[in-house]
């Protein structure tokens, strides 16, 4: 289907996603058990925060970053970690060798997922920690060798104040997004943590801006940092066509089914701005013929990290989801991103959308403003140095190609399940 242009947009789309630069992990110093990794998970070239880090990380500099979630940062500081890791000696039988501190628990799984990946041919070992999961169980896994330590701050201070973390033998530290533990009141948590890591130390910090508190927190801790910025418009890429509906609050509901029935994602992700919303969607999904979920901060973390599973599975079609699921959501093969509601923050929008189109694969994200959100849309915009392509809703739209319950659907907002689709 090709959508129709709003002709007042003068624009081209500047989707969102991780482009690529000339630079070849093969042309790095990285060790052959990562490139051969890499290859596998199927990269050659590096993302920009990656060009502009990793010749200064791999040779042991001090890194500050300014990157959003989504532009490879993660890959380039495990990709540092495991090269010295791999060129060293272990000093101690089982003390963290590299700890990465991250704001969220969605996060911390997401960088453990990775290094699992990224760090397959190393025989290292990677243990996360963090709050709403068994404390003694996690505490357990401290026991034995731990060579990479990922985990959130209130959690890792629980364990060295009780003496069952020692990380005064750490050779790498990295700080991930910093300018949200900064939001979450974690500066002391993070500054206690550094205080007790070895001196003679790499560290790496990654934050989407680089304010004066945080680049305070690096000059204060960090040795000679360089400093690396990727600018919004850097993590703009050509495979996800943005859209941009204007529709009143009572259409939304119908134009997502619309686009659901169109689009016929495997996946896709649906962002809402309250719980509230979140709940009543999900039910008018899944009554509408969709296979969904609804994910969200309150949600028991056990059932989060099981719904994320079904998600990448296949056994989840629609993923109803707050911010929470936007930052260190790390799904291939996400065809549709919907914001059903407008973010109030622009760098939301970027992390939202973010999720489709990775890996270099195309991907689709709209975006469906009512008119008491429509006053977000010109930050998002700014933020991006873009228009969002404006997509007018029209009763026609394509709906020939549709059956005529599910017409009936769009056009008079009638809760039925589109023809086909069973339970």
């Amino acid at each position: 289907m090709t959508l129709p242009i709003d002709p007042e947009t003068e624009n081209p789309p500047q989707p969102i996603g991780i482009p690529q630069t000339n630079v070849l992990f093969a042309d790095l110093p990285i060790p052959e058990p990562i490139i051969r990794a890499i290859n596998d998970l199927g990269y050659a070239h590096c993302t920009p925060v990656q060009a502009k880090s990793l010749p200064e990380t791999l040779h042991g500099r001090d890194v500050a970053g300014q990157a959003q979630t989504g532009t490879g940062k993660t890959a380039a500081f495990l990709i540092t970690i495991f090269k010295e890791l791999l060129e060293t000696e272990r000093v101690h039988p089982t003390a963290p060798r590299a700890v990465v501190i991250a704001p969220t628990r969605e996060l911390a799984i997401q960088i453990a997922d990775d290094a699992d990946d990224i760090g397959r041919y190393c025989d290292f070992r990677t243990v996360a920690v963090f709050g709403g999961m068994d404390w003694e169980k996690q505490a357990r896994l401290l026991e034995g060798t731990v060579d990479v330590l990922v985990g959130t701050p209130g959690r890792m201070m629980d364990y060295m104040r009780r003496n069952m973390l020692d990380l005064r033998r750490v050779q790498v530290v990295v700080i991930d997004e910093a300018d949200r533990m900064f939001d979450m009141g974690f500066v002391a948590d993070i500054q206690f943590i550094l205080s007790h890591c070895a001196k003679d130390r790499q560290t790496m910090l990654f934050s989407a801006t680089l304010s004066y508190e945080v680049m305070r927190l690096a000059h204060i801790y960090m040795r000679d940092p360089v400093e690396i910025k990727i600018e919004p418009e850097q993590v703009t890429a050509r495979n996800v066509e943005q859209a941009l509906y204007h529709v009143p609050q009572r259409e939304k509901l119908p134009l997502l089914l619309w686009l659901l029935e169109d689009v016929r994602p495997k996946r896709c992700l649906v962002f809402i701005n309250t719980k509230r919303a979140g709940e009543w969607l999900q039910f008018k999904l899944y009554h509408n013929g969709w296979d969904s979920e609804y994910i969200s901060g309150d949600i028991p973390q056990k059932k989060r990290i099981r719904l994320v599973d079904d998600f990448k599975a296949g056994k989840i079609e629609v993923l109803v989801a707050t911010d929470v699921a936007a930052r260190g959501l790390h799904v291939d093969d996400v065809d549709l991103v919907v914001n059903f509601d407008v973010p109030q923050d622009a760098e939301d929008y970027v992390h939202r959308v973010g999720r489709t189109g990775r890996a270099g694969q195309k991907g689709r994200a709209a975006t469906l403003a009512d008119e008491s959100q429509v006053e977000f849309l010109a930050p998002i915009e700014k933020y991006i140095g873009a228009k969002i392509p404006s997509v007018i809703p029209t009763p026609d739209m394509a709906l020939d190609d549709l059956s005529p319950s599910f017409r009936e659907t769009v056009l008079k907002h009638r809760p039925k399940k589109p023809a086909g689709r069973r339970r």
